[in-house]
Order: structure tokens, then sequence, then C-alpha cells
């Protein structure tokens, strides 16, 4: 399907082609909408146009924290699930033996 996101960034509106990859688009674009306006909200003045790019950096740098954060764990949750497997694994083997 050959579906157009639109985003409405600062009264400006922006439209994107999502790859098939995307399982629900519109939900990613509200994502990212959601984390601008938290950046927004730092801001308490007008948004100028320098503010704009400030403001997209702040959501992008807060997107990314979140992106390492969830990566860091998912590694320590892939860890723990291995460990338990090999631990299971060797009791199995010793059960067997």
């Amino acid at each position: 399907m050959d579906e157009i996101v639109k985003i409405d960034l600062f009264g400006e509106e922006f439209r994107f082609k999502p790859d098939g990859q995307v399982k629900d688009p519109d939900k990613v674009a509200q994502y990212l909408k959601d984390y601008i306006k938290e950046a927004e909200g730092m801001f308490p003045n007008k948004t100028s146009g320098r503010n704009r790019i400030a403001i997209l950096l702040l959501a992008a740098m807060n997107l990314s924290r979140d992106f390492y954060e969830l990566k860091q764990q998912h590694s320590e949750l892939e860890r723990d699930v291995e460990q338990r497997i090999s631990s299971l694994m060797y009791k199995v083997d010793k059960g067997i033996e």
C-alpha cells in the first residue's frame, strides 16, 4: 500500500512515504510529534526559526536517549535469557547422564 503520512510541525505540513517495514506509520508520526511537543514546552518564547531547530534537536536527543536506553535494556534481557537457557541446558544434560 502506498500510504503517505502527514506530519504538521510548527504549522507546516510535511509528507512522508514510509518504507514497508513500518507497521503503523501514523503512530510513529504521533510519537515524534509528542517528543516535539515536550521539547517545545522547554522554550517559553514563541517558536522562532532558531528555536525550531533547537526544539527539533532536543526532541531528537530525547528520542536517541530513549532508544539507547531501550537497546541497553534489550541487551540485558538477551544476556539474562541466554544465561537462563544455558543453566537449563546444563541441568537437563546433568539429568540425562
